[in-house]
């Protein structure tokens, strides 16, 4: 959890014996992996799908927060914590 929210780990109670013996934890090593990626437009000019009625051009997706939710269940309103409100991905 500290890898994903830094700080997040003090700011909640500590797990039960049972939620320990419930939980684990997977490694799996990559053995093989492949992917494509890229920015921009495509690269070849003479690229025969710009006479087609193909769709050509790209899709820009973004991972990004967005606003937190406070559990409707919670008995007590608790200001969002900053670590939170400001949440970003750790930049290895």
């Amino acid at each position: 959890m500290e890898y994903v929210i830094r700080g997040r780990w003090a700011q909640v109670r500590p797990p039960s014996e049972n939620e320990l013996k419930a939980t684990m934890m997977l490694a799996v090593p990559f053995v093989e992996a492949s992917a494509k990626m890229r920015t921009g437009f495509a690269v070849d000019d003479q690229n025969q799908d710009y006479d087609t009625a193909a769709w050509t051009g790209v899709l820009p997706l973004k991972w990004m927060p967005q606003t937190p939710l406070d559990d409707p269940r919670s008995k007590r309103k608790i200001p969002v914590p900053a670590n939170i409100v400001n949440y970003a991905r750790p930049q290895d």
